[in-house]
């Protein structure tokens, strides 16, 4: 508990504010960053940056805990966060204008942003009255979760193998054209996607008070009119978060896909017709088995920045002042 009588470590901020430190932080780690990529020495950011989080957590705090726990937090970043850093500092900017350009990579990132798009809808739709059941509970709910979690430990080659065996030929619907088709690859990307709707969706049903249900249906209305007014609405949020991470796990979706639906023919809006193309991943896969690390470099370069729209939706999103739920009237 804090008491007036405590002193404050270092420079908390309290007294400077938090929007300029961390402006303050980023931009010294780009600045550092920049200096030890021109100098060829990307180790050196290395130390700097988990030596600099360390500095930075003992001047805010000064616990020996807090130091610890920003110095390992700090490892995993520099894992995650130095190769991507190197990848953007290494793209030629004329590479990537020149792919942005290419009608094909074009076909192919439309493609990338339409296809998960469609089995994200897919996952709402079947994902979240399931994911109302499993919040309220039933018997046998334990297999039914194992079920709707085994996507996400299944290799993704299996993922697509399993998908031909089920809605393949000779599967469960034999007139249904899965193979090297859109019902196939939105499929196959529905199955390592759902999970990630039915969960978050499930979460956000979890969190809202039964009172207000029963307030609801003391009132009169009956469950169909308590989901539209009451419920629905107060896990709007989640239901949206639940999607969009469906859409982002679609995004960067290549076993599954490639083993069913490894090219596809879709309508193709710019060209007023069919036309034929693959998902982002395999063609990255394929420019990199084509023309090496620097053509597959500048469309990932690309998807790359797809997929950083996509994370920046979810935060948009899933911040508190960006949207609000509240009671239908």
């Amino acid at each position: 508990m804090a008491t007036g009588t405590e002193t404050e470590t270092g420079f908390g901020d309290r007294n400077i504010g938090r929007a300029p430190l961390v402006a303050a932080f980023i931009a010294v780690q780009l600045l550092a960053f920049v200096a030890a990529f021109l100098l060829e020495r990307p180790t050196w950011y290395a130390f700097f940056m988990v030596g600099s989080a360390a500095v930075t957590a003992y001047a805010l705090d000064g616990s020996p805990f807090t130091i610890a726990t920003a110095t390992a937090g700090s490892l995993l970043m520099v894992a995650l966060g130095l190769p991507l850093f190197l990848f953007v500092a290494r793209q030629s900017p004329s590479l990537v204008l020149e792919k942005a350009l290419d009608p094909d990579v074009q076909r192919v990132l439309y493609l990338g942003v339409y296809g998960p798009l469609l089995a994200a809808v897919l996952s709402l739709l079947l994902g979240v009255p399931l994911a109302h059941l499993l919040a309220q509970g039933f018997a046998g709910q334990q297999f039914v979760e194992s079920l709707v979690d085994l996507p996400l430990v299944v290799p993704h080659s299996v993922a697509g193998i399993i998908i031909l065996f089920g809605f393949g030929q000779n599967g469960a619907f034999p007139r249904l054209s899965v193979l090297g088709t859109m019902v196939g690859m939105v499929l196959a990307m529905t199955f390592v996607a759902a999970p990630y709707a039915v969960n978050t969706t499930r979460e956000a049903f979890e969190t809202i008070d039964v009172r207000l249900e029963y307030a609801s249906r003391i009132h009169g209305a009956n469950r169909w009119q308590t989901f539209r007014r009451v419920t629905g609405p107060l896990a709007v949020r989640g239901m949206i978060t639940g999607g969009v991470l469906a859409w982002a796990r679609a995004v960067s979706e290549f076993g599954a896909v490639a083993v069913v639906a490894y090219s596809v023919s879709f309508f193709y809006p710019p060209a007023g017709g069919q036309v034929t193309a693959q998902h982002a991943p395999v063609f990255v896969y394929n420019s990199y088995l084509q023309g090496g690390l620097d053509e597959s470099g500048a469309v990932a370069f690309l998807l790359l920045g797809v997929s950083a729209l996509v994370f920046l939706v979810v935060r948009y999103l899933t911040d508190s002042n960006a949207t609000g739920g509240g009671i239908s009237r």
